[in-house]
């Protein structure tokens, strides 16, 4: 008699906003994130109030340039050391940092010099924390939860964004510069036992860059890049978006609504309304999991989303304003959460970190440039020609979506 073996049964994938590992890191992340509103309300109060608001500006600014340069490296040193190792390093020495400021503004008043060198330690570090934090994701769960995860990360900066900007302003309140840099700190603090906590999973050559020099894997991360046929014309279509989008919804819109006589309440409700479309899109993501035809899904959000910034120049009233605003941070948070994750799942796994850097430096070094010239524009044109140009220039990311077929057929692995 011939007996057969039957293999036990798969057990169903747990579903990442049910998975305690992943939970941990979400936790993790959104105490760094928390910490990090806090540390920016700190630090432009401490600025402002130890020097003027020309100085205050400057210190505000300073961490802007070590991570625009120094970004690329920190993909490489991501890839090569393994990402969880480099987010808890990197958390570590950003809390040491605001906890060592925190005492020294507790024991005298030093002036803007230990502000400016925080700052400088802060964007230093912060370009090795953040393409080190796009790629711990896919070490924490399975490929084909990586879109819900990036709604529940989507979550977490909504909270953090939320609730850190009061609790900031409550601990400056209560007790001044130091009570919110102490704060900052720990709520930092926080992240690391829980990072160290997550379990991660093995990918191919984890942890592991090129074996040549770190050049050389900067140099073979950007032709891996320029060589794919998906990762190639995303980051193109992420860098339009990012142009046209940055401009309007910072300087662009505090100059509408001056223009219109709404004041700062208006404003503050048309930011709210695109809050909570970009928190709803995070939790479709969340709960559904997967969207099919990814690719097209994003390049139409960012066409639908350009137009939704156009209109926002012309609309009646604050009320249709938040309408609108509110449709805006629903399509950008789609196309974005989207667009990360078809990052995550297509590049491999031995390039997330340069992948991620690179796709940082469009949205967080080069997309911030469009700040300065809306504005001058704005003080030129007026602010419909702008936002409507700024809409064309977002619109051409979903073009480019559209126009690169590999792109516009990407799914999201099941």
């Amino acid at each position: 008699m011939t007996t057969t073996h039957t293999a036990p049964p798969t057990a169903p994938e747990l579903p990442a906003h049910r998975d305690a590992n992943v939970l941990r890191w979400l936790a993790a992340y959104t105490a760094s994130m928390t910490g990090d509103s806090v540390y920016y309300i700190a630090l432009s109060w401490a600025a402002v109030q130890a020097g003027s608001p020309a100085q205050a500006g400057v210190v505000m600014a300073v961490s802007a340039l070590p991570r625009a340069l120094l970004m690329l490296g920190g993909g490489v040193i991501a890839d090569r050391l393994g990402p969880r190792r480099v987010v808890i390093a990197s958390d570590a020495v950003r809390c040491a940092a605001v906890l060592a400021v925190a005492g020294l503004l507790f024991l005298t008043s030093p002036g803007l010099w230990p502000l400016a060198v925080l700052a400088l330690v802060f964007g230093t570090v912060d370009a090795v924390f953040m393409p080190a934090v796009g790629a711990l994701p896919a070490r924490v769960t399975s490929r084909g939860q990586l879109a819900r995860v990036q709604g529940m990360r989507g979550l977490g900066i909504r909270f953090a964004s939320v609730v850190g900007g009061p609790l900031g302003g409550l601990a400056v309140a209560l007790g001044g510069a130091a009570a919110a840099f102490t704060f900052a700190g720990l709520l930092i603090a926080v992240s690391v036992p829980l990072l160290v906590a997550v379990r991660i999973r093995e990918l191919p050559a984890d942890g592991k860059g090129s074996g040549g020099t770190a050049w050389r894997d900067l140099k073979g991360g950007l032709a891996y890049i320029r060589r794919h046929r998906v990762l190639a014309p995303l980051m193109l279509a992420i860098a339009f978006g990012d142009l046209g989008f940055v401009g309007p919804l910072n300087v662009g819109l505090t100059l509408l609504a001056e223009e219109r006589g709404w004041g700062a309440s208006g404003m503050g409700w048309v930011l709210a309304g695109f809050g909570v479309g970009a928190g709803t899109a995070s939790l479709l993501l969340t709960v559904r999991g997967r969207l099919p035809h990814a690719g097209q899904v994003a390049a139409y959000a960012i066409l639908a989303g350009s137009v939704a910034i156009g209109s926002l120049a012309y609309v009646p009233s604050v009320l249709a304003a938040v309408g609108v605003a509110l449709l805006v941070g629903l399509l950008a948070g789609l196309s974005g959460a989207l667009c990360v994750a078809l990052l995550q799942t297509q590049a491999d796994s031995a390039y997330l970190g340069r992948v991620t850097a690179v796709s940082g430096l469009v949205s967080l070094g080069f997309a911030p440039l469009s700040m300065p010239l809306s504005a001058a524009a704005i003080g030129t044109w007026g602010t419909g020609p702008v936002f409507v140009v700024s809409a064309m220039v977002c619109g051409l990311g979903g073009v480019v979506a559209l126009g690169a077929g590999n792109l516009r057929r990407a799914e999201l692995p099941a």
